[in-house]
């Protein structure tokens, strides 16, 4: 395949991203765990830029796993403080974009007031065309198929479905983000080589790209980087940075 030949078609249309790292760079440089959880917002915002400019369908964030309870306290209210100010602060910008928000995972244990925000920035968006935008939320990949087990469950109670009618295709249209593309691309920074119960079944078949990387050094050349990788092993053909941001510029 000629290089000038690679069209979007050829990209990712679901990336999923375990941003991790925020911690441990804040340490590095003498600062509170918090303040690399601030600077990693700024990494947020040029991923979400980066991909929408790519014409990418899908892409899920790890925002908070149902594992980041057991955070010290402090931090964990700190975080949910952020996530407030966050969705305030960007739900506009990402409306400007036509990107729709959706916030996946048990919201039920948020406080009233975020629960409110986030049912605002899912309203105000939903009718958008463009990129959507999965926050995983208090989310754990064992809980959303076991979410879609009890439904399931229930439809048989009922007389709705026959036990022997329960395949990977009905299974599917009751786990988180069942009317997008399943996930081809998985990211996660900080070195970490494991998916720490995120979206067990959405998964399945994705490629896998682990960066040394901290998530707040991560940008527009990082997420290029990965998606180059990505092309080069499901293609099969050589791709570069360049070409990639030239399907930017189109």
């Amino acid at each position: 395949m000629q290089d000038s030949q690679l069209s979007s078609e050829a990209l990712p249309q679901h990336i999923a991203i375990i941003m991790d790292g925020n911690g441990r760079w804040a340490k590095e440089r003498g600062k509170p765990r918090v303040f690399g959880h601030k600077k990693g917002v700024d990494a947020v915002r040029k991923t979400i830029s980066t991909a929408a400019k790519l014409d990418i369908k899908a892409v899920t964030l790890f925002a908070f796993s149902s594992e980041n309870w057991r955070r010290p306290e402090d931090e964990v209210g700190l975080l949910m403080e952020l996530f407030i100010t966050v969705l305030s602060a960007e739900v506009k910008r990402l409306h400007k974009n036509n990107i729709r928000l959706r916030i996946i995972g048990d919201k039920t244990r948020f406080s009233q007031r975020l629960q409110k925000k986030i049912a605002q920035a899912e309203e105000l968006t939903r009718n958008n065309t463009g990129m959507t935008l999965n926050v995983a939320a208090n989310y754990g990949g064992k809980w959303d198929i076991t979410q879609a087990a009890k439904v399931l469950a229930q439809q048989v109670e009922q007389g709705e479905l026959a036990p022997e009618d329960i395949t990977e295709e009905v299974m599917s249209k009751h786990v988180a983000m069942s009317d997008l593309p399943d996930v081809d691309l998985l990211i996660r920074t900080s070195g970490e080589c494991r998916i720490s119960n995120f979206l067990l079944w959405q998964l399945a078949y994705a490629e896998m790209y682990f960066t040394p990387l901290y998530w707040p050094e991560f940008g527009e050349d990082s997420l290029i980087e990965a998606i180059s990788w990505f092309v080069n092993r499901e293609r099969r053909f050589g791709c570069t940075g360049e070409q990639i941001k030239a399907l930017m510029d189109k």
